[in-house]
This record gives structure tokens, sequence and C-alpha cells, in this order.
């Protein structure tokens, strides 16, 4: 899942950011982790993907699933925002892709990027005048409107709802 910063980039100027599946699959970045903020600190979720041959390209990876690495991303998440404002109306968006096997790392992003697009665009405008103060005691609030260093797209989205797309902007 792609961080914030890269939506940011993307609602900015779609066309000057690329999501490329012939590139060399490069491990160690978004392609295949993400970044959530989480109580204790800052928590990398990775999905674990079959042997990767040399210069194989990014659509033709494979995920693993010799871990119960989706239940425990999905555990992760929970725990991590369950106390946002948001995470009880966004999250069954994203449980379905915790709950099935996908068996291309390009399919999963590719879906978990659709859908937050889908709840991106229809997002609509903040009531003018309006602000939302959290009421919770998630750690999310340390964010204060900038979503840099890889957070994750879910920061923002469980804090800030349907405000997510103009915080961005």
């Amino acid at each position: 899942m792609a961080p914030a910063d890269w939506y940011r980039a993307y609602l900015a100027d779609p066309e000057s950011v690329e999501i490329e599946g012939s590139e060399s699959f490069e491990k160690q970045t978004f392609r295949n982790r993400c970044l959530i903020t989480t109580p204790d600190g800052p928590l990398t979720l990775s999905v674990p993907v079959k042997k990767v041959e040399h210069k194989q390209l990014t659509r033709d990876i494979e995920i693993s699933y010799q871990s119960r690495w989706q239940h425990q991303h999905w555990i992760s998440l929970v725990s991590a925002y369950r106390h946002t404002p948001f995470f009880d109306y966004y999250a069954e968006f994203f449980r379905p892709w915790y709950e099935r096997e996908t068996k291309w790392l390009w399919d999963l992003n590719s879906g978990l990027h659709e859908t937050i697009m889908q709840l991106l665009q229809n997002s609509p405008k903040p009531i003018v005048g309006f602000a939302y103060r959290p009421t919770s005691d998630w750690s999310g609030e340390a964010l204060n409107g900038w979503f840099g260093e890889g957070k994750s797209i879910l920061d923002v989205l469980f804090e800030y709802g349907n405000e997510t797309k103009y915080r961005l902007e």
C-alpha cells in the first residue's frame, strides 16, 4: 500500500506518478510493504513474496502464503486503528483483502489502490467552518497535517475519513 505522500502526489497530478508493472521488482520498497502508526510507534507490514529471480518484473511477483501474514496484518491494523474515528466505517472495505488469497502482488496492490481511490473519490467536500477534532486516544494526532516519511494512507484515512482527500491536497 503506497504511503500518504505518494497519494498526495497522485491526487495532485495522476499523470506525473507512474504505476509500472513492467519494471524490475525492487525489494524493500512499498511494492510489498507499508508503514503504519501504532500506539507503540511505527510498524512495517510486509507482504511475503515467493523467491524473486534476478530482474523479475513487478507484475510477475507471486505472494507467498507459507506464513499467516494476512491474519497478522489484519490484527495489526485493528490494533493500530480501532480507536480512530473512521476505522469502523472503512475497515469493511479492506477486510476482504486480508481474508482471501491473491496470487499476484500486482493484483493485491492494484485492488488496494482501487479501494483507496474509490473511498477518496467518493468523499464529499468537508463542511466549511467545520474542523474535525480527534476525541480518541489514538496516537495519530502526531501527524499534524503532514504525512511524509512513508506514513500509510491508512493513517490519514482512518483518522480523517471523508476529509482525507482534502487534507492531502
